[in-house]
């Protein structure tokens, strides 16, 4: 999470006014943003990864359930052609599904709504509207996905000190240069090293971006049955800047994710047509993940509050007047 541990009435106020918006420090954090962007989905297309579009409305998404780090306050509805369909939460469902029907390996800049609680307005790490660049690999392992968003976040951050130096200089931002591969630590280990609140304490405790493993959520995540461990991950900045990507080897066996599903208390019919390709052995094993561009951008920048980087903060709690 994001230094300070919280924050104040003053910053989110400051944050939500219109006439802030043309703010020089928030000025640098868009061109930042425009640097990472365009480093990274060049990065993408080097490597001969398909750029599709996204969903925004559909009848099935991310239940965030049984994920820890979820707090979701509500889920938005509405009715379209008298058919009741969500706002998205992750394209995880999509990805599954495409990945086995389509290309072998795309991304996505896909919009995300998730109405938070209230309370995480002030971690400083939350918003309740953002984009994650997504990507997903036929057949791809765990290790591939580490390759891939290591090259893109070094890669990123090299493009930004070599063309906003002067910016950086004027902000105060001293930004890093880091070594590949990130080191790996499971959350056992973290646990056993720094209790069951590892999540707040590990970003202050490196010094470089860790992967983090084997961490219980949603059905879709592979999870060894006899081991009991999982093959997903996430990706934490130092600083105290933490989670900036979430992602996993996926579940493709028809009755281990029929049974997760009913273990976690979801609907099989919300899961109809991942369920059926899974069923009729069309669901091809892969590998993903989502990273947060608002959150990436926010280290990047050094941002007191994710929402500075937005140019109409979506901070959770608050409705800002656009």
């Amino acid at each position: 999470m994001l230094k300070p541990k919280t924050v104040d009435d003053g910053l989110l106020e400051e944050l939500t006014k219109v006439e802030s918006m043309g703010a020089r420090r928030r000025l640098i954090a868009y061109r930042a943003g425009t640097v990472v962007l365009r480093s990274m989905v060049e990065e993408l297309l080097d490597m001969g990864f398909e750029w599709v579009l996204p969903v925004m409305l559909s009848r099935t998404t991310d239940p965030l359930w049984p994920d820890p780090g979820a707090s979701i306050e509500t889920r938005p509805e509405l009715e379209v052609y008298g058919v009741r369909v969500r706002t998205m939460q992750s394209m995880i469902v999509h990805k599954r599904v495409l990945v086995s029907l389509g290309p072998p390996k795309f991304f996505i800049l896909s919009p995300n709504i998730r109405i938070e609680k209230r309370e995480r307005g002030k971690t400083g790490w939350h918003l309740y509207e953002f984009t994650q660049l997504e990507t997903e690999i036929a057949y791809g392992r765990m290790e591939d996905v580490f390759r891939v968003y290591e090259r893109l976040v070094t890669s990123a951050i090299r493009a930004v000190r070599s063309e906003l130096s002067e910016d950086l200089r004027e902000i105060g931002r001293e930004l890093r240069d880091f070594g590949t591969p990130f080191r790996v630590v499971s959350r056992r280990e973290l646990e056993r090293a720094y209790g069951p609140e590892w999540e707040r304490v590990l970003p202050h405790k490196i010094e470089e971006p860790v992967w983090v493993t084997d961490i219980p959520r949603e059905f879709y995540d592979f999870e060894d049955f006899e081991t009991g461990t999982w093959r997903n991950y996430d990706l934490y900045m130092p600083e105290g800047y933490g989670e900036v990507l979430s992602g996993a080897e996926r579940e493709h066996d028809y009755e281990k994710m029929l049974t997760k599903i009913k273990r976690d208390g979801l609907r099989p019919e919300d899961y109809e047509v991942l369920l059926r390709l899974a069923m009729e052995g069309k669901l091809k094993p892969s590998a993903g993940a989502g990273l947060g561009v608002e959150r990436f951008v926010a280290y990047v920048v050094g941002a007191r509050h994710v929402a500075e980087v937005q140019p109409f903060p979506r901070i959770p709690g608050i409705v800002s007047p656009l």
